[in-house]
């Protein structure tokens, strides 16, 4: 963790004195800071345990971070358009990400030296996952335009099969997952009590204390503090809400995946407001995972009784990504199995259904049962048997050699410049 630290002392100060940092390469319209390439150094550092410091990777990703910025400027000729509903789903997904790559959410806001919620809010974050996601989207859309026949694939294996690594064990999986559900008693006398407290702050009660004293979220320390944030920085329903407050209204009890919230509109600033909250958590008890726990037990007899698993799995699967592919969690190699099922899945032959497991999705817990679907043995890789992988290869090596080939020409076309 000495690298994690390092960076804490790099990002908190390049956030704080951004009108001293030094730029280091222009391209077109766009500057790159130190900040930000002490800030990309850090999260590739993190995310491949590599060494924050070395002066290659610096070079490398600073280089990096110019053919991006050279394709951010193609990007905005062409009026290519993220929205922040897209940004906002990407930071989700990259801060989920670190939180399990340093340990847990406490040590990402040590790190960074700001809560979740501040960071799923501050602009230069979203900024720059705009910005990635700009490179991305017109990668993509040049990409979709290039494929592989299959004499192009034959000689791409003829010419790389020796350094081709081998096939490693892989295993087709498919779930069925169910989160835990309140008691409606339990539901009802929340309800009642978050009623009860938004009544009391009505009636002349300090908002901020009663956030220091209820609310289980990390912004209780700055009396429910939100910021300013715009359109697409919170959950649907939370948003929904908090827009439409008038300047120091107090919100109805909001329901979202997190529990229960009091918002109040603080300030109103363009198309951004700043609000506060509360939140009061779905305590979940031992009967309620019971519960969940005994439908997937039914589910899974059922199964091993003949019933199609991805039949069961449209009916009652509640993770979204997958319940309408029949729970397909795809291909996935030995050494990419999630840790909260390795170890069954390891153990399996194919056909094996697991017991109900308690999987953690984000911001929210529930059960699963997890099907092996089928296991794939560690091979060399064959032109006739995994030819749709050795597609794939070539397809990425297409795809590398073109888009080099048209960074190089937009290095010709578009002004950059280095200032170091």
């Amino acid at each position: 963790m000495k690298n994690v630290a390092v960076f804490l002392f790099l990002v908190t100060t390049a956030f704080a004195q951004q009108s001293l940092d030094r730029i280091i390469a222009v391209v077109d319209r766009e500057v790159i800071t130190e900040s930000d390439l002490n800030f990309t150094v850090q999260q590739l550092a993190v995310q491949n345990r590599l060494d924050p410091t070395s002066k290659e990777l610096r070079d490398r990703v600073l280089d990096g971070m110019i053919n991006d910025k050279l394709v951010l400027a193609q990007a905005i000729e062409d009026s290519v358009i993220i929205t922040d509903e897209e940004v906002t789903e990407r930071l989700e997904q990259q801060i989920s990400r670190m939180m399990y790559q340093v340990g847990g959410q406490q040590k990402l806001e040590e790190i960074y030296g700001m809560t979740v919620n501040r960071m799923k809010r501050d602009f230069q974050f979203r900024e720059l996952i705009r910005k990635q996601m700009l490179v991305q989207k017109i990668q993509n859309q040049r990409q979709m335009q290039l494929s592989v026949s299959r004499r192009e694939v034959e000689e791409f294996f003829a010419t790389y099969k020796d350094s081709i690594p081998q096939v490693p064990m892989e295993f087709e999986l498919s779930h069925i997952y169910i989160e835990p559900k309140p008691d409606s008693t339990v539901l009802r006398n929340l309800v009642a009590k978050v009623q009860n407290i938004a009544d009391s702050i009505n009636a002349g009660g300090d908002f901020a204390a009663f956030a220091k004293r209820y609310s289980s979220d990390g912004s209780a320390e700055q009396g429910g503090d939100l910021g300013f944030a715009r359109r697409g920085s919170f959950v649907k329903e939370f948003e929904e809400v908090a827009f439409t407050l008038s300047v120091n209204e107090i919100s109805k009890p909001v329901k979202t995946q997190f529990g229960f919230h009091i918002i109040q509109l603080m300030e109103r600033r363009g198309d951004a407001v700043r609000t506060r909250h509360i939140l009061f958590p779905l305590q979940m008890s031992q009967a309620n995972d019971d519960t969940a726990i005994v439908l997937l037990s039914r589910i899974r007899d059922t199964v091993l009784k003949g019933e199609n698993f991805g039949v069961l799995a449209r009916k009652y699967s509640e993770d979204n990504d997958t319940k309408d592919i029949g729970g397909d969690l795809g291909r996935v190699a030995a050494d990419q199995l999630d840790p909260a099922f390795a170890d069954f899945v390891k153990a399996s032959k194919a056909g094996d259904i697991s017991e109900p497991r308690k999987l953690t999705m984000q911001n929210k817990y529930g059960y699963h049962i997890l099907f092996v679907r089928s296991i794939t043995a560690e091979h060399i890789i064959d032109l006739s048997s995994d030819y749709k992988r050795l597609e794939q290869l070539a397809l990425q090596f297409k795809l590398s050699t073109t888009y080099e080939h048209w960074v190089d020409e937009l290095r010709k076309t578009i002004y950059w410049e280095k200032k170091m």
